[in-house]
């Protein structure tokens, strides 16, 4: 009876179950005609839409990445520094804030500055 709960055994018994819910399930379900033109259209309510190609543009995600990234270590740093009242941490802490609030505004200059 162990060997039920060893880990392949237990992934081929899931996996059999699965499987056989699949082929329950395909036999059960309603057959689709495919229409060669509208396959890979896209689909707006019904309406035809016109092809659009767009071609995305990172540079304004990046400064966005950047300034979360640097966010969430500082509130990570911060809330888990160990007793701020000690002189130590609170200073290593304040250190911190300001070199983020520095590297915040190097982040989010504008380019012509």
């Amino acid at each position: 009876m162990e060997a039920l709960f060893m880990p392949a055994i237990l992934f081929a018994i899931i996996f059999l179950i699965y499987w056989g819910q699949l082929f329950l399930m395909s036999k059960l379900a309603p057959r689709i005609t495919n229409h060669p033109e509208g396959k890979f259209k896209a689909y707006a309510c019904g309406e035809d839409m016109k092809e659009n190609r767009v071609n995305p543009d990172y540079a304004q995600f990046f400064p966005f990445a950047f300034f979360f990234t640097i966010m969430h270590v500082v509130a990570l740093i911060v809330a888990t520094a160990p007793r701020l009242l000690q002189t130590t941490s609170f200073i290593i802490a304040v250190l911190f804030l300001v070199s983020a609030t520095i590297s915040l505004f190097v982040l989010l200059r504008k380019e012509g500055e």
